[in-house]
Order: C-alpha cells, then structure tokens, then sequence
C-alpha cells in the first residue's frame, strides 16, 4: 500500500474514533440531562388542562377563574392616573376568555415538552394586540419596587431570570384546577382600579388566594377574542 492510502486509512481511523468519542460523550449527556429532569420533576406532576391534556411549553393557554364569575385574566392598569406599567386583572364579562399565555421553565429544563407543578417557570402573555406600553415585556412579575403595596401587585415587565419573574403552579382543591405561587406569596386578587374588576397580587391570605384553570387556545379563537386594543374592550 502506497503512502497516500497508508494516510487514507489513517484518517479514516482517527475520524472514526472521534465521532465514537462525540457519540459516547453525547450518551453521556443526555444521561446527565435525563437525570437532572428526574430530579427536577421527582414527585411532581405534569400539570393538566381544563381538558385534562398536558400542558405544553410553548403552547397557549388562556388562564381562567376555576371558582367565582367572569371572564379570564388580561394586562390592564392598576392606577386610572398612570396606565404603564400594567397590572393583571380578571375580565368582568364570563364570554371574555382573556389574552393567551405560555409557560417555559428558567432554568431551562430539556427532554421534556410539558410543565410539572412545583417548578419555577415563566409566564408571558402572547397575543398579537397589546392594549398599552408596548415597551415593557409581556412577562409577569412581582412588582417589588419601593411603591409597592404590602401585597405587591402582578405586573407585566418582568425579566426572565429575575426571581420576581418565577412562579410557580400548583394543584388545589377540585378537578384540574390550580393557584399560582411566587417567592412573595400565592397569587390572589383585589378590587382593582377599573370598575372593581379582580386584580392580581401575591398575597399570604388564603381567602384572597384566585384558583384557576389552563384552556388550550384554538388559534383561530384567540384572533377572534384579540382583535381589539382599547382596555375597555379587553376587560
């Protein structure tokens, strides 16, 4: 055999061994990832929707009241002075199914596609309208600045990885249903600024505590209930 097949074969060699070094190593990670998934999830459960379906990252979700009247929750101001940034209230009208959400894990948590309870997670509204401050992100937080109430209102305008922007879901009393939870109370309601309308805060009083439900959007229906941007309208 001639140098150059003598090379051949030695490259051939030598690129065959790396990729069973990449594949061993990418086994090895995806072990690791697996691992961490079940040590993240242990002894929580995926969390269902109205349907009793797995919610899914990413996907869309109205979020509505499981136990009292109205409609379901929209971004809408919390002072009738000073509209940005918005607070989260409940519609009043029980035909208004609010603006759609998704869920995504922070940390990220991969080799999974849906939420379990109990774990840290973002909420972001997702609707090609937006009433107002259309500056500010769309994702929910604890408003813990040096205005804030005692029980700090929910608002929009959150970051990511701040921890004011993690919530959590958990399961409550009855069928598919659940309550929301952050590092600053479980999230509740108040009258709000707009005609009393129920407005969100984290709160340690039980009796404030708002019980909800996941509906999966039909993409069709979320144009139809989203195809305005006065706040009057969404609320």
């Amino acid at each position: 055999m001639n140098i150059r097949g003598q090379g051949a074969l030695y490259s051939e060699a030598l690129f065959r061994k790396e990729a069973r070094k990449q594949r061993k190593k990418n086994d090895e990670d995806a072990e690791r990832r697996k691992k961490k998934l079940a040590v993240c999830t242990h002894g929580k459960e995926e969390v269902k929707d109205y349907n009793g379906n797995s919610v899914k990252i990413g996907a869309k979700y109205f979020i509505q009241p499981a136990k009292s009247n109205g409609g379901g929750l929209v971004p809408a101001p919390i002072n009738v002075y000073f509209f940005c940034p918005l607070g989260i209230t409940q519609a009043l009208l029980p035909y208004k199914p609010g603006l759609p959400v998704s869920f995504a894990y922070e940390p990220v948590i991969v080799d999974t596609d849906y939420i379990y309870t109990s774990t840290s997670i973002n909420i972001e509204f997702r609707s090609e309208v937006w009433p107002v401050c259309d500056d500010f992100s769309k994702l929910w937080t604890v408003d813990v600045s040096s205005f804030a109430a005692k029980e700090p209102a929910i608002m929009v305008g959150g970051e990511k990885k701040s921890p004011n922007s993690l919530f959590k879901i958990e399961e409550a009393t009855g069928a598919h249903t659940k309550k929301l939870t952050t590092s600053s109370g479980t999230v509740g309601t108040i009258p709000g600024a707009w005609l009393g309308a129920p407005q969100l805060i984290a709160t340690n009083d039980e009796a404030k505590t708002l019980f909800v439900k996941f509906v999966k959007v039909d993409d069709d229906a979320t144009k139809a209930t989203t195809s305005t941007s006065r706040v009057d309208d969404v609320l």
